[in-house]
């Protein structure tokens, strides 16, 4: 959650930008590694039976939302601000959501909890679930105190959840402009993983 909050430029100007980078990103990566092993180790205690085809049916979604975030200009995104000048800054999968990245892991963990139905289940992907949807809101708020009136102007003609500013009016969604380039992308990031998801993770989902 660091980077969503003002401790973040805190920290990048006491020690740098690029070690600051460096470091969170070793950091994140090594709670994740931490939090999955654990995961691996906990015993299994089932909540419900877990309904195996919910992954199959929202992951495809997932992936796409990801390809998009990453793949296109996103002003929420670090280093790319100055795409808010443009005129239309909320082009294509920023029409539907300003944060398709955080909305693509909220989709992979809500997924995985309702299909493994146990506690550890819930633990480990509900934590990244709601760290995730704090990110979108904290995020907000950072770039709105930083940014100011560009923000302001990028935020009024998007959402934060899907859709929402196309359901009042304030954005259209245009297929055209996401193209099918990206989703092709996040389609076949989903089937590379669907296929090795076995010798990845040690569970079949098929």
């Amino acid at each position: 959650m660091l980077p969503s909050t003002p401790l973040r430029a805190a920290a990048a100007r006491a020690i740098g930008r690029g070690a600051y980078l460096g470091l969170f990103s070793l950091a994140s990566l090594a709670g994740l590694a931490w939090m999955a092993f654990e995961y691996k180790r906990a015993p299994y205690e089932a909540l419900w039976t877990g309904v195996r085809w919910v992954p199959a049916a929202v992951m495809p979604f997932a992936f796409i939302l990801l390809a998009c975030g990453l793949l296109a200009r996103n002003p929420a995104l670090l280093g790319q601000a100055g795409a808010l000048r443009e005129e239309h800054a909320a082009r294509g999968m920023l029409r539907v959501t300003r944060h398709p990245i955080m909305w693509s892991i909220m989709l992979w963990a809500g997924a995985h909890i309702l299909a493994v139905g146990s506690l550890q289940a819930v633990v480990f992907f509900g934590a990244l679930l709601l760290l995730a949807a704090a990110g979108t809101a904290l995020q907000d708020a950072r770039k709105a105190a930083e940014l100011g009136a560009d923000w302001a102007r990028f935020a009024a003609s998007t959402s934060n959840v899907p859709f929402a500013a196309i359901a009042r009016g304030r954005n259209q969604f245009s297929a055209r402009e996401i193209g099918w380039g990206r989703p092709a992308i996040g389609l076949a990031l989903f089937a590379a993983t669907l296929y090795f998801h076995p010798w990845l993770f040690g569970f079949r989902p098929y």
